[in-house]
């Protein structure tokens, strides 16, 4: 309501033809965090990328570490797919992610949008 910044989300590195394709990105202020707004953001970005965009496939990526992401993406409907070895370069050091898949035809991938 006041206009301020909570966060960001992003649907990039779209590929069509035959992979159909995105790669979700998002972060949220710590003082936002653990409210259901990434989750909503997530939810809405999913159904607009399956229903509008008609892609098949969205990715996603976080530190292993990081508990919140992957329950937030888990929520999401996104299924883990495994570890990518020095995958970002983060505060000069190569870190490994782990991966994860929102897939169109996978019914638990569906949300309360879509």
């Amino acid at each position: 309501e006041d206009g301020v910044l909570l966060g960001a989300i992003t649907l990039d590195n779209i590929r069509r033809g035959p992979a159909q394709a995105g790669t979700l990105g998002y972060w949220i202020g710590q003082p936002y965090a653990r409210m259901g707004y990434m989750s909503e953001a997530i939810a809405a970005l999913v159904h607009y990328a399956f229903t509008t965009l008609d892609l098949s496939r969205i990715e996603a990526a976080c530190l292993p570490e990081n508990t919140p992401s992957r329950g937030v993406l888990e929520k999401a409907g996104f299924k883990y797919e495994g570890v990518a070895q020095s995958y970002l370069q983060i505060d000069g050091r190569w870190r490994n992610h782990v991966l994860y898949a929102n897939l169109r035809g996978d019914r638990r991938g569906k949300t309360t949008v879509g």
